[in-house]
């Protein structure tokens, strides 16, 4: 599978964005899909991800309450809203899949799109 992210931006602390991840296949229900993100020096870290079991949504403390992982298999497409942004969400944020169980570990992911940066102004 192929993974295109987009909807990164700058916007003001408080505010809003919309990332979405289009992956090419026709398996893209069979994956398990997630988001991570990684500021500069710091390592990869998880966001958010669907549950291998039951469909379900998990999500980083830090961001619970704020962003919402959603997916829609017809149009093979994963989204992430974030909402009341601050500036410590600036970062790259990558989408994953994966055929496995996923989890919150970035090497449990086989599958990468290239990355969409989100910059956040106090």
């Amino acid at each position: 599978v192929q993974l295109q992210a987009s909807g990164g931006g700058l916007v003001q602390a408080g505010g809003s964005l919309r990332l979405s991840c289009a992956a090419s296949g026709r398996t893209f229900s069979s994956y398990n899909m997630a988001w991570f993100r990684q500021a500069p020096g710091k390592e990869r870290e998880f966001v958010a991800a669907f549950s291998w079991i039951g469909g379900g949504t998990y999500y980083a403390e830090f961001v619970k309450g704020r962003f919402t992982i959603s997916r829609d298999n017809a149009k093979n497409t994963v989204y992430l809203q974030m909402n009341s942004l601050k500036p410590e969400d600036t970062a790259v944020y990558y989408c994953a899949a994966t055929m496995g169980v996923g989890g919150r570990d970035y090497r449990s992911y086989a599958y990468w799109g290239q990355g969409t940066q989100v910059t956040v102004s106090s």
